[in-house]
């Protein structure tokens, strides 16, 4: 699994000197997250107040949370102890490459609602497999879960459009096919955390009409957990090492500027200690959507780290896993 571009530079001092500075934060946390980039010279603005160095950690969680490969391992191994209790998922594939695949944990109900995950992992790594912990929660409350691989970013040749039409024929595919596994297509939503959450947000603005020959309403519902929905300041960012940004791609890959196209109600997540500039795109976006007059509600959950937000989607009375669950109408 790939993670965001300091993982490979996080050493055990690197560890051990960022928990203790927490220790000794203390309660001061509780209002403010004190980690980021180290002390140094500021330098040219980049985007808005951000120097290269702060837009960079900005767009790299490590530097703001110094634990997320531990709680990305921690959900890998709550997902394979989830499918211990109630059994692998079935899985199906929605396209002609081998990445286009997906897991399905079938609820007992029939015809009942369906939740598409889209993983996350700097658009560079994750697997669906890895994301199968919140399984469980979904099919006790009566809902089908379903879990979306897609191609990395690499693969794609640095074109994040790749993925985006991966993601897109796999809400179609469900939609289309949900009756095979005792969905019901008309009760069909969408999330997705970091970069998932990116591509969550691409997936609600699509024009499933003109693009999939589908009603303009397939989806009832988008939760978009942590994600980016302006690409301009990521395009900006060390991330630009590995995506091939365009003008073209900045506009087609932003959510923010095709909520025209937006027709589900949408809860909008981030947390507290979270990067700056993910705070900012949760709540820019959240805002615009509003503007436009249309359904949207905002959470800031206080004292949640990035991977933290996404472990809280398979816990039914935290953040993310209660707006699910209340999104679907669901208990």
């Amino acid at each position: 699994m790939e993670w965001p571009l300091s993982a490979s530079r996080l050493s055990r001092r690197t560890m051990l000197g960022a928990t203790a500075a927490l220790a000794a934060a203390g309660p001061a946390l509780g209002a403010e997250c004190h980690l980021g980039p180290p002390p140094h010279d500021k330098g040219a603005l980049v985007f808005e107040d951000m120097d290269q160095q702060e837009l960079d950690a900005s767009y790299d969680q490590l530097s703001y949370e110094p634990l997320l490969l531990q709680v990305a391992k921690r959900l890998a191994s709550n997902s394979e102890a989830t499918r211990t209790r109630i059994g692998a998922p079935e899985r199906r594939s929605y396209g002609p490459s081998a990445a286009e695949e997906l897991d399905i944990y079938r609820t007992k109900q029939n015809n009942a609602p369906i939740f598409v995950f889209i993983h996350g992992g700097a658009w560079r790594g994750g697997d669906a497999k890895d994301y199968g912990y919140p399984a469980e929660m979904f099919v006790n409350a009566g809902a089908h879960y379903v879990v979306l691989d897609f191609i990395a970013i690499k693969e794609a040749g640095g074109d994040l459009g790749v993925m985006a039409k991966q993601v897109r024929s796999a809400v179609a595919w469900v939609h289309n096919n949900a009756a095979t596994f005792g969905g019901d297509p008309s009760r069909l939503y969408l999330g997705g955390h970091s970069s998932g959450g990116h591509l969550c947000g691409v997936a609600l603005v699509t024009d499933w009409r003109n693009e999939f020959d589908l009603p303009p309403d397939i989806i009832k519902g988008g939760l978009c957990m942590s994600g980016m929905y302006e690409m301009k300041p990521v395009a900006l960012s060390a991330r630009s090492t590995y995506v091939n940004f365009t003008d073209a791609m900045v506009d087609s890959m932003s959510a923010i500027r095709h909520i025209d196209r937006l027709r589900a109600p949408i809860t909008v997540s981030y947390g507290s200690f979270e990067t700056p500039d993910f705070q900012r795109q949760s709540r820019d976006f959240a805002a615009a959507v509003k503007a436009a007059g249309k359904p949207v509600q905002l959470i800031e959950a206080p004292n949640y780290a990035h991977m933290e937000m996404c472990e809280s989607l398979g816990n039914p009375y935290g953040a993310n896993g209660r707006a699910a669950l209340a999104m679907m109408k669901l208990k």
